[in-house]
């Protein structure tokens, strides 16, 4: 490939046809083909639909593929409301109302997976959002659609850039796919663990069900012989909060921790906001939280939680509380049984507010909560729930990673910066 920039020209002198889905009205039915908009186009570049979906029927459907049939290798592009999402026909049998602009590439001048990747540049949309009109609901006309550059370059080059957006493309879905169901057998293993536990082979236990001997009822149901209930301040030595105005708020420092950086399990760096060093000791009277000190928000938002996985100094701004464990729970144990479904749907129905859903502090502390007796019993669960967290952890970063390298590749192959042919070596499985 050579080291020039590729020259540019319009859509339309590189389409057959470039067309966008029926404007009439229609009848809806309960049987019959999906009409889809482009709210079915998603960000992903795929075609979804379901049972949801509206439907017409099979002879106004006829007669709107007989005027212009859609052809496996059109390209789908979203020009009204959510601009920009695009997607490759493949034969669905469906119909689209004029959300979806339908561009038929010219195979002698561009290749239908080349031009679907290029829709997903930057550049691109840049160009789409300048072409759109300034109305409430972003749209574009077909005819500054045409006027839309894509870059000209050969077929064999096409498809060999295709091939390595594809390659990565695969990847991405692949990982997704991992994580989706990682993150369903952590649900699954979470909830067993809070409510079985680990019996002395280390193992689960039966479910009540299999081995009512093993159980005791209580206020929360049946749990294990070997564990207790109790209230969730009988099992901390201290709850910190910060009530009163948030500190005033300095360009560098000490990091502050406000609700909006507390997430469903971790600390979130941004926004990155800070307090002066001279300010912390007058601040942070009420307490200093230590590592592994749960946060727990008690309102907007209500019920995000992370543990404090650093030794640094942090300042915490109000609608957070801090729980430090008593000697009867491990810090750990007890983010993940907040985390659970059992703990979760408790607070929730007690939270209230008129504006913002919260929680007073008096009635958290009474929340119950269900604990192994056994300390070591709490850190085999514990063992078990991070395992997955890492393998789920290990993904995300390897999903982040490829999307990195795919946005790199994207700017760089799509726009002539770098020679195609050596990629293929490095990106082909």
């Amino acid at each position: 490939m050579s080291d020039q920039l590729f020259q540019f020209q319009p859509l339309s002198d590189v389409a057959m046809a470039i067309k966008d889905g029926t404007h009439g009205t229609h009848i809806r039915v309960a049987n019959g083909v999906p009409f889809l908009s482009a709210k079915n186009i998603s960000a992903n570049g795929t075609i979804e639909w379901d049972s949801s979906d509206d439907r017409i029927t099979e002879s106004e459907y006829f007669q709107l593929n007989k005027s212009f049939p859609l052809e496996a290798g059109d390209v789908l592009l979203t020009i009204v409301g959510s601009l920009g999402r695009r997607a490759i026909y493949s034969g669905e049998r469906v119909t689209f109302q004029r959300s979806v602009a339908y561009v038929r590439p010219n195979p002698k001048k561009v290749e239908s997976r080349f031009l679907f990747h290029w829709m997903g540049h930057p550049k691109f949309f840049a160009e789409l959002q300048r072409r759109s009109n300034a109305t409430a609901q972003a749209g574009l006309y077909l005819g500054e659609l045409g006027k839309v550059s894509v870059p000209v370059v050969s077929r064999d080059k096409q498809e060999k850039i295709a091939q390595i957006l594809d390659t990565l493309d695969t990847a991405m879905r692949e990982t997704e796919a991992i994580i989706k169901k990682l993150n369903a057998v952590k649900q699954g293993l979470r909830h067993d663990l809070l409510t079985r536990g680990i019996d002395s082979n280390g193992e689960l236990r039966p479910p009540q069900s299999e081995a009512p001997q093993l159980y005791k009822d209580s206020p929360l149901g049946w749990i294990p012989k070997e564990w207790d209930i109790g209230t969730t301040e009988s099992y901390l030595n201290r709850i910190i909060d910060y009530r009163g105005k948030t500190p005033e708020k300095t360009e560098s420092g000490i990091p502050l921790i406000t609700a909006r950086n507390v997430r469903l399990g971790y600390i979130d760096s941004e926004p990155c906001e800070f307090i002066a060093h001279e300010d912390f000791d007058r601040w942070m009277t009420r307490g200093i939280p230590q590592k592994g000190d749960i946060l727990f928000t008690t309102e907007a938002p209500l019920g995000n939680l992370a543990q404090i996985e650093t030794d640094n100094r942090l300042a915490f701004a109000q609608r957070i509380i801090i729980l430090q464990a008593g000697p009867r729970i491990i810090n750990t144990f007890l983010k993940y049984f907040m985390l659970g479904q059992m703990f979760r749907s408790r607070l929730f129905a007690l939270g209230s507010g008129s504006t913002v859903e919260g929680i007073q502090q008096s009635t958290f502390r009474r929340l119950l909560i269900t604990v192994p007796k056994s300390l070591t019993e709490q850190e085999i669960i514990i063992q078990k729930l991070t395992e997955m967290d890492s393998k789920i952890n290990s993904e995300s970063k390897y999903a982040a990673k490829l999307k990195q390298t795919k946005s790199g590749l994207m700017n760089d192959l799509l726009t002539g910066h770098v020679r195609v042919t050596p990629l293929l070596e490095t990106t082909t499985p």
